[in-house]
C-alpha cells in the first residue's frame, strides 16, 4: 500500500498513481491530502486510487480506513463517497457531437478566455484563477475534450473562429 500525496516534486501524486496502477496493480494507492477539491477526488479515483483521505482525519479513522483497504474496502469518508456518487450517478450527458461550446462549464469558459488572452501555461492560468495546475490540466482537458480539439492553438482559433469567446473578452486581473 502506498500513500500519496497530491504535490510532490518531479511527478505529481496523480501522474505517480497511475504509473503504480500500471506498473504494479496489485499495489494499493490512497491519496493522502489536504484537499477536497472535486476534480481532484475524481481524477485520483479514475487514476487508479483505492481512496482519498484528507490529512485532518482522526488518526485512528485513518488507521481504520487503511485496514480497509487491505480487505479490499475503498478508503472514502462519507462525505467524500457521496461527492464520487453525485458525480458518477448523474445520468450521462449527450456527447457533444458538434462542438458543442454549451457544454463547457463557468470555469472552464474563465479558463479558456484566460487562454484567448494568451494566457496559456498551466502555471499562469493556475496563478490567475487561484487554483492548482492540476486542477488547471483538468479543465483544459474538459475544454479540448468537449469541444474536439487536439491542442490548446486549435481550441483558441476555434473558439475565436466560431465567437464562443471575443478577443479580450475577459477582464484582465
Amino acid at each position: 500500500m502506498v500513500l500519496m500525496d497530491l504535490s510532490m516534486p518531479g511527478l505529481d501524486g496523480l501522474a505517480a498513481t497511475r504509473l503504480i496502477s500500471t506498473e504494479m496493480p496489485q499495489v494499493k494507492v490512497v491519496i493522502l491530502t489536504g484537499t477536497d477539491e472535486d476534480s481532484q477526488l475524481f481524477e485520483a479515483i479514475k487514476s487508479g486510487a483505492q481512496g482519498y483521505l484528507l490529512k485532518d482525519l482522526a488518526s485512528r479513522d485513518l488507521f481504520s480506513y487503511l485496514e480497509g483497504v487491505s480487505r479490499g474496502e475503498p478508503a472514502l469518508t462519507p462525505h467524500l463517497a457521496h461527492k464520487l456518487l453525485q458525480e458518477f450517478a448523474r445520468p450521462a450527458r449527450p456527447a457533444a457531437t458538434s462542438h458543442d461550446p454549451d457544454a463547457l462549464t463557468e470555469r472552464e469558459r474563465e479558463v479558456l478566455e484566460l487562454m484567448v488572452q494568451g494566457v496559456t501555461t498551466n502555471r499562469k492560468l493556475a496563478r490567475r484563477l487561484g487554483l492548482s495546475e492540476n486542477t488547471v490540466k483538468f479543465h483544459v482537458r474538459n475544454i479540448l475534450d468537449k469541444l474536439h480539439q487536439h491542442n490548446r492553438a486549435q481550441v483558441v482559433g476555434f473558439v475565436l473562429r466560431h465567437g464562443i469567446v471575443a478577443p479580450g473578452s475577459a477582464e484582465q486581473k
